[in-house]
């Protein structure tokens, strides 16, 4: 494991770092680091909460000269949260790094002062939503991006979720000759990979496996659904457990919406966050989040990405996003810190491939269900019930005290077959039951292996 040490770094980094308390880099910001201090292009893969942010932040500090007057980096972040957070984190350079300018550019603001305020200094670093940094630049000439050298695009697959991909090959391409460009991003659709060859010269590629994934201090619970649906099942899990912040999933901006209203409608107050909203009801749920406002809070998982929520001890997930790594996402989302949390997935019978899907991945899951308010564990998911030897002994009987009207020939014959065959279908069954036991044993020591680098 490296220090920050060792990337030889200018004193007046060094004193941002530790500003932040930070005592050694991150796995992102290990590779990050160095390779964007020499100018590499680089594609970041990695998770919310890795330190993603302050990986190239940190080496900005050293490639920024604020003696010379202009845009000389830019950062693009999807929704004016995510811009906003960046920007919040990016401001404190100035403290560390004399004459530093870090200028916000999102849709809310006042453009008419974004303009004026340009048209009197640049920025050094421009931090924006795609959006409004092409408005500013091609369609005012107020931002004057043209010579910046470093392209940021983070969030790159949500960018590319919100169409906002166009908006950003529309200024890339106007910027400077030998623009180095990064992108950070949670997946790598293949959507996003014409931009990123169209843009990228040789990147180096970083990808940063979640740390939740092979978390044990993540708590997984399948609750079925049945016939409710998933505002009805949260209502009636919710005396079950005693949340600091409860994270709840939905797939759609809809789904969650109406989740939020039934939820308010029975007296449980919850914060929203997804795209229907308002800016102004998107700001004041930001404000709510920093205040640590409502327990519960209502997301879509693009509305939520980039928003560090620390104090999250449980989360619910309602069914399951159709790429699973969204699944991982959300229920990374608790045990932070060296905490412990769990995730509750709601599911109908349509689930039924992604659950099995994650169970080979290596997730556990318990099965349980509330049930006049109290927990109920329910046999662990796929499992087919075994009969047990009292249900044998009564078929049994049954077939032997049968009365029959006429009794035909050879009966005694055919009623021995009819117990042996019983016999021979439990035996059947249990050796069904020890092969998935062997083969889960085999799967769970390869996985072993595997994280421990020994051959498999």
């Amino acid at each position: 494991m490296k220090k920050f040490e060792d990337f030889n770094l200018k004193e007046s980094t060094k004193a941002f770092i530790a500003g932040n308390h930070f005592t050694q880099p991150t796995p992102i910001q290990e590779q990050v680091i160095p390779s964007m201090i020499r100018g590499k292009d680089v594609i970041g893969l990695s998770a919310t909460g890795s330190g993603k942010t302050h990986a190239y932040l940190i080496p900005l500090m050293e490639m920024i000269d604020p003696a010379k007057d202009h845009v000389q980096a830019v950062i693009t972040a999807p929704t004016r949260e995510l811009a906003m957070q960046i920007y919040q984190r990016a401001q404190q350079m100035e403290d560390y790094l004399e004459g530093l300018k870090v200028r916000l550019y999102i849709g809310g603001k006042d453009r008419t002062k974004d303009i004026e305020r340009l048209d009197k200094e640049q920025p050094h670093i421009a931090i924006g939503t795609p959006g409004r940094i092409k408005d500013l630049f091609l369609n005012d000439g107020a931002l004057r991006i043209d010579r910046a050298q470093i392209l940021i695009v983070d969030e790159a697959d949500m960018t590319l979720e919100f169409g906002f991909l166009d908006e950003i090959d529309a200024f890339a391409g106007r910027m400077a000759d030998d623009l180095q460009m990064l992108a950070f991003t949670a997946t790598m659709p293949d959507q996003l990979k014409p931009f990123i060859k169209k843009y990228m010269h040789h990147p180096l590629t970083y990808q940063i496996e979640d740390e939740e994934r092979f978390n044990p201090e993540i708590e997984h619970v399948l609750i079925p659904c049945y016939h409710h649906d998933y505002a009805q099942v949260i209502r009636t899990i919710l005396p079950g457990f005693q949340p600091y912040v409860c994270l709840i999933f939905a797939n759609t901006r809809k789904e969650a919406a109406e989740i939020a209203a039934d939820l308010k409608a029975n007296g449980i107050a919850v914060n929203e966050l997804h795209g229907d909203l308002t800016g102004r009801q998107r700001k004041q749920a930001m404000r709510n989040l920093s205040l640590n406002q409502h327990t519960y809070v209502v997301a879509t998982d693009l509305a939520a990405r980039g928003i560090d929520i620390d104090t999250v001890t449980h989360v619910i997930s309602c069914g399951f996003p159709d790429d699973l790594e969204y699944y991982v996402h959300r229920a990374g989302r608790t045990a932070r810190a060296g905490g412990t949390g769990v995730c509750y997935a709601l599911y109908r019978e349509s689930d039924h491939e992604a659950i099995k899907s994650l169970q080979r991945k290596g997730i556990r899951f318990k099965h349980r269900r509330m049930k006049q308010g109290k927990w109920t564990d329910l046999r662990p998911y796929g499992q087919k019930r075994l009969k047990t030897d009292d249900e044998i002994e009564k078929k049994i009987a049954m077939i032997m005290t049968k009365k029959n009207t006429k009794v035909k020939p050879g009966y005694k014959k055919k009623r021995a077959a009819e117990i042996d065959r019983i016999h021979r279908q439990k035996k059947r069954e249990m050796i069904r039951a020890k092969i998935r036991e062997e083969k889960k044993a085999m799967y769970k020591e390869r996985q072993r292996k595997k994280n421990m680098g020994e051959d498999v």
